[in-house]
C-alpha cells in the first residue's frame, strides 16, 4: 500500500437515518451473518447513491449497472467463492451529510466496503470516511480528480474530470496561445472541470478562464453574453442536471456557436435530443455511451440491462466496473481490507470499455475515452462514433508528483 499525506476537508454530521435495504439482493442469514447455504460469513457491501434528488437519474444507471456487472462478474451466482454479497442499498439525497451519515451507520453494523454516488461533494466526504474508518471506498461517476491519490482506502469506478479535458483537448490541436472559457455550474463539478482545463489546456500553452454560474440559475442570457465578451477560441461546457435544455438554447439564441467551437461532454440518453439543432454544431467528449465499444463484456452489460427492462446509459459502466472490483477485492483480499486494497492496486481487467488499470501510485482508472457526434435518427438525436481515443492519451498525471 502507498502512504499519502493528502486529507479531504469535509464538515461531517452524524445523523439519525436508516440506510435503505435492497432486499432482493440481501442473503438469508443465519445467526452471526453466516450465509445458511455455505456457513462462511457474509460481506457487508454498502451502495451509496442518489436514488432521489437532482441526480437520480444518474443514480438509476449506475445501480442497473452494477447488478448486471454483478451477475458477470459472479458468473450469475451473486456470491465470491462461496461468499454471499450482503448488499445494502443507501438514498444519498444527493446530500453530503445525508451520505456521511449513512456510510457512519453502515460501518457501524460491520460494513468494510463502500461504493457509489455520483455527487463529486459527497464523494470526497465518503472518501474522508475511508480513511479514517479504514473500509475500502470505491467512488462511483462522481468525476471530481480530488478522488484519485486522496488516500489509500478510496479507488473509483468512473472516469475523472482531468480524462474529460483531456478528451475535449483532442479536438482542438495545439492550445499554445489560444483562449479556452470554460462555462460551468459553480460546484464542485464544475470547479473540477475549471481546474482540470486549466491544469491540461493552460498546461499546454492556452489561456482559460471561467464563467461559472450558480446551480440554481434559471436564466443563461447574461452568462451568454459574458462568454462572447471574452472572444474564445474554444468553448469548454461543462453541465449536469436539468438545467441543461435552457442553457443550451440560451448559448445558441445568444450566438455562441456562431462565435468559437464548443465542446462539452455528452450526456446521458435522456439529453440527447436537449441540445435542439445545437446537437448537430456540438464537438462532443463522452466518457460511454451505449454500443460505443462493441466489447464482449457490454454486449453481456447491455444484454442484461434490456432484459431488467433498463437502457444502456452515460454512467452504466460505473456501476458494471464497481462491482467487477468489488468481487476482486474479495476474492483477493479475503476479509482483511489492507488485502482487499493490495487486490485492486495495480490491476489491469477487460470491462464494457475495453482493458482498464487501476493505477496502483493513485488509484487512477486508466481508460479510453470518446469523440462522438450528435446525429438525427428519425425523430431522435442519437451518438455516433468518432473516434475512440487511447487510454494512455488521456491518463491523467500521478496524483501528489
Amino acid at each position: 500500500m502507498r502512504t499519502t499525506s493528502k486529507h479531504v476537508l469535509a464538515a461531517v454530521a452524524a445523523l439519525s437515518v436508516t440506510a435503505l435495504a435492497l432486499t432482493g439482493c440481501a442473503p438469508d442469514l443465519a445467526p452471526g451473518g453466516a450465509s445458511e447455504a455455505t456457513g462462511a460469513s457474509a460481506v457487508r457491501v454498502g451502495m451509496i447513491t442518489s436514488q432521489t434528488g437532482p441526480l437520480a437519474a444518474y443514480g438509476e444507471a449506475y445501480t442497473a449497472g452494477f447488478e448486471a456487472g454483478l451477475d458477470y462478474a459472479t458468473d450469475g451466482t451473486g456470491t465470491v467463492d462461496g461468499r454471499e454479497l450482503d448488499i445494502t442499498w443507501a438514498d444519498d439525497q444527493g446530500n453530503p451529510d445525508t451520505a456521511v451519515a449513512k456510510a457512519k451507520e453502515l460501518i457501524g453494523e460491520g460494513t468494510q466496503i463502500l461504493a457509489g454516488t455520483v455527487v463529486s461533494g459527497i464523494a470526497t466526504s465518503l472518501a474522508e470516511q475511508a480513511e479514517q474508518n479504514r473500509v475500502l471506498y470505491i467512488s462511483g461517476p462522481a468525476a471530481t480528480d480530488a478522488i484519485t491519490g486522496v488516500n489509500d482506502y478510496t479507488f473509483r469506478s468512473g472516469r475523472q474530470t482531468y480524462q474529460d479535458v483531456a478528451t475535449a483537448g483532442t479536438f482542438i490541436g495545439d492550445p499554445e496561445g489560444k483562449k479556452v472559457v470554460v462555462f460551468a455550474q459553480d460546484t464542485a463539478f464544475g470547479q473540477g472541470n475549471l481546474a482540470g482545463v486549466q491544469a491540461v489546456l493552460g498546461g499546454k500553452g492556452a489561456t482559460v478562464e471561467g464563467v461559472l454560474v450558480a446551480e440554481d440559475a434559471t436564466e443563461f442570457t447574461p452568462f451568454a453574453q459574458q462568454i462572447l465578451g471574452a472572444a474564445p477560441d474554444l468553448v469548454f461546457v461543462a453541465w449536469a442536471g436539468a438545467s441543461s435544455g435552457a442553457m443550451w438554447t440560451a448559448l445558441a439564441q445568444q450566438g455562441v456557436f456562431d462565435a468559437a467551437p464548443v465542446v462539452t461532454g455528452l450526456g446521458d440518453v435522456a439529453t440527447y435530443n436537449a441540445y435542439g439543432d445545437a446537437g448537430a454544431s456540438i464537438s462532443f467528449l463522452n466518457h460511454y455511451f451505449g454500443g460505443a465499444s462493441g466489447t464482449d463484456a457490454e454486449a453481456a452489460m447491455i444484454a442484461a440491462l434490456e432484459d431488467a427492462g433498463a437502457t444502456p446509459d452515460l454512467f452504466s459502466p460505473d456501476g458494471f466496473v464497481a462491482a467487477q472490483m468489488i468481487v476482486q477485492a474479495v476474492r483477493e483480499g479475503g476479509d482483511d481490507v489492507d488485502g482487499m486494497v493490495d487486490a485492486l492496486e495495480g490491476w489491469s481487467f477487460e470491462s464494457v470499455k475495453g482493458e482498464l488499470t487501476v493505477r496502483a501510485e493513485d488509484h487512477a482508472l486508466i481508460q479510453p475515452m470518446y469523440q462522438v457526434r450528435l446525429v438525427q435518427g428519425g425523430a431522435d438525436w442519437v451518438p455516433e462514433l468518432v473516434e475512440a481515443v487511447d487510454a494512455d492519451e488521456v491518463a491523467p498525471p500521478v496524483a501528489g508528483e
